[in-house]
């Protein structure tokens, strides 16, 4: 599972965002579950800014939400992220020099699921 949070940095406050951005992906990785993450600022515009986090599954990124230390440093954080959807499951993956890998969803078919 993928969540990627978007955010939009002004030029003089970018500074003390990627402090808490570093606390946060700190905290984050600390969770069980937890496979990767990163910080990462546009090429082309450098107000824009996302932090990448990769998960085992749904259930361990929505229990890692709930830790002590996520709840401190990653949730006030993620709260001024923009508002679109941010987790996101993967459907198929490749690594380097192999065939890609296809996956069923972990969604349920009927909506009232």
């Amino acid at each position: 599972m993928l969540v990627l949070n978007r955010f939009i940095v002004p030029g003089d406050t970018q500074d003390s965002f990627t402090e808490r951005a570093h606390a946060a992906l700190a905290a984050l990785a600390e969770r069980p579950g937890y496979l990767s993450g990163r910080l990462t600022r546009a090429l082309d515009d450098p107000a824009y800014w996302t932090l990448v986090t990769e998960w085992e599954s749904v259930g361990a990124y929505r229990r890692a939400l709930g830790g002590f230390d996520v709840k401190v440093h990653a949730t006030p954080l993620l709260s001024e992220s923009l508002d679109e959807p941010s987790a996101f499951e993967t459907l198929a993956a490749a690594e380097p020099g192999a065939a890609v890998v296809v996956v069923a969803s972990d969604r349920a078919t009927e909506p009232w699921r």
